[in-house]
């Protein structure tokens, strides 16, 4: 399994819950004041999960405020990109004079380098965070921290990807070896990259090979989505991303993990059969028709 710390409020006594956590959130993002008007009784849960120097974390907790001030900032700053993927509830940020209010299925960013205050809403809330040190990004900071503070979309394009990919790793991060995780943060470090150019569109900032991976993401994420179409192969799928066949072929031959698109394809449609014959809704259907409708793309 990846490297992974949990932390939960309920193994420790109610007066130590608050401030344990803070020494936490101190050592995983930056320090910061944490205020919460649930202090004495705090509920929280939280997983860090270590993809090489990249932290991703599952957090659910009671409604407070989060607060990075120039004091803190001067005594201490990793010089790091913070984002979260706003899962449950909803946040005012501020940072300069500028305030968002972030809801679900949207992103929320802050720099440890930059003032900021972060006041949950109405209850408690869930995201998933992620922390990436400046110098892992694909793409120069001052461009990067052009993005910072914005408000992002997770519902569909890069946003969606991103937060498939986090809620894939987070969720099986038991069935991942540990030498994975270095590349798994290398790929979210492409996303988060691509990500930011978007919103800016600003692609020429990126690298060649942070956009042949995003681009291969984006392939493999359509082929999932689409396995079940028997008219899915390598020229729609080429067609379908405005590329050649022969270019296609080539992004899968440097960021295919070992697999063609057709080997991909085919992939996507065995884990399906696979899924089917564990099914018993399909109990009573011979075994070379199941097969047969997925080598042909039938839902």
């Amino acid at each position: 399994m990846l490297p992974e710390e949990t932390f939960r409020s309920s193994d420790l006594p109610p007066a130590d819950r608050f401030e344990c956590w803070r020494a936490l959130m101190s050592e995983t993002h930056a320090p910061m004041e944490l205020q919460s008007e649930h202090a004495a009784d705090f509920w929280v849960n939280q997983r860090n999960i270590s993809l090489g120097e990249i932290t991703v974390y599952p957090l659910e907790c009671d409604s407070l405020t989060f607060r990075r001030t120039p004091k803190l900032i001067s005594k201490s700053d990793p010089e790091a990109f913070h984002l979260s993927l706003v899962k449950r509830g909803s946040g005012v940020v501020t940072s300069g004079r500028a305030t968002i209010m972030h809801r679900a299925f949207e992103y929320h960013s802050s720099d440890t380098s930059r003032p900021f205050e972060i006041n949950s809403i109405r209850g408690s809330f869930e995201v998933i965070g992620i922390e990436v040190p400046k110098n892992l990004l694909p793409m120069p900071p001052h461009t990067a921290g052009q993005v910072i503070g914005r408000r992002i979309s997770a519902r569909d394009g890069m946003g969606a990807l991103l937060a498939t990919f986090l809620t894939q790793v987070t969720r099986d991060s038991r069935s991942y070896q540990p030498a994975d995780g270095p590349r798994l943060g290398a790929v979210l470090a492409d996303l988060v990259a691509s990500l930011f150019a978007g919103v800016l569109d600003a692609d020429r900032s990126l690298t060649p090979e942070t956009h042949r991976r995003a681009l291969t993401l984006r392939i493999m994420d359509f082929i999932r989505r689409n396995a079940d179409d028997p008219q899915l192969d390598v020229s729609a799928i080429a067609a379908a991303h405005h590329i050649s066949v022969s270019y296609l072929h080539r992004l899968f031959q440097r960021e295919g993990g070992g697999t063609t698109a057709a080997g991909f394809v085919q992939q996507q449609r065995l884990s399906r059969a696979r899924r089917d014959l564990a099914d018993p809704l399909f109990r009573e259907v011979p075994v070379h028709v199941i097969a047969a409708r997925r080598q042909q793309g039938v839902p």
